[in-house]
């Protein structure tokens, strides 16, 4: 079956890289250890598994991806990829240290069900870390304000931080962290709100290619528009009056940390 990222692989790796400052942060919540396993899951083209690889431990990537897979795979032969699903990793109870999924969660169907089984395959107080967004957060992205169709989707398919909670409660994981993120003006991976502070970046067709909304699940009559629009805003400076009405206090995405307890 041809998934989303086999669409979008092709043009994912010309503005999409391990962002220093985000793989920091994981290597601090996950606690890597040399002689840990982990596993990255919806690695896609392994940017962040390999980096992560280089600060220690052994790794596995797995995504549903072959397109990912296959540029993960020339990246790096000293990581073991595998084609599979967050529902059914393939791998055995309690062999992991440690799993760590970047902006991936809102492509998993079955929230109880993916939880249930990151939780089988966590050993005991091994460490879940998830880098994510929620609805709450993108309601404050300025991109609403030219692509509002495309944004009230992907909200939609953005579970909430309650939904996740909940569903990591069922499987035994507790939740021990929540660190809000700011995307900063030299974030080197651009995914969605990457362009916060540099609204041009999103005329650059080769950043929206990357981007899911953009390239899978926005109509492009709205892409058109809201393009245009921008660029006459950006030229009249307009844009820099519509930016500050969309701060908040939430973050613009999310570090979530949880630990299995099993009882």
């Amino acid at each position: 079956m041809t998934t989303l990222y086999d669409r979008i692989g092709k043009a994912y790796d010309r503005t999409r890289s391990a962002d220093p400052d985000l793989v920091e942060q994981m290597v601090d919540l996950l606690d890597i250890q040399d002689d840990g396993r982990y596993l990255d899951i919806g690695c896609g083209t392994g940017n962040y598994t390999v980096a992560l690889s280089r600060r220690g431990g052994n790794w596995i990537g797995i995504d549903p991806s072959e397109e990912m897979l296959d540029k993960a795979r020339q990246r790096s032969t000293d990581i073991d990829w595998r084609v599979g699903h967050v529902e059914a990793t393939g791998l055995d109870d309690r062999s992991m240290d440690g799993i760590v999924g970047s902006l991936t969660i809102h492509h998993w169907p079955d929230l109880p069900n993916a939880f249930a089984e990151l939780a089988r395959i966590l050993r005991p107080e091994g460490r879940l870390v998830l880098f994510t967004s929620t609805p709450e957060q993108m309601k404050g992205y300025w991109l609403g304000h030219y692509f509002p169709q495309m944004m009230a989707d992907s909200m939609e398919r953005m579970p909430s931080l309650d939904a996740v909670e909940m569903a990591m409660q069922a499987a035994g994981l507790s939740l021990v962290k929540l660190e809000p993120y700011e995307v900063l003006p030299e974030l080197q991976d651009h995914f969605l709100y990457c362009g916060k502070h540099m609204p041009e970046m999103y005329l650059d067709p080769d950043i929206r290619a990357g981007i899911s909304s953009f390239s899978t699940l926005a109509l492009q009559s709205e892409v058109v528009k809201g393009l245009e629009t921008l660029e006459q805003d950006l030229k009249s400076g307009r844009i820099w009056e519509i930016i500050p009405a969309y701060v908040h206090e939430l973050g613009d995405y999310l570090f979530l940390q949880a630990k299995h307890t099993p009882s």
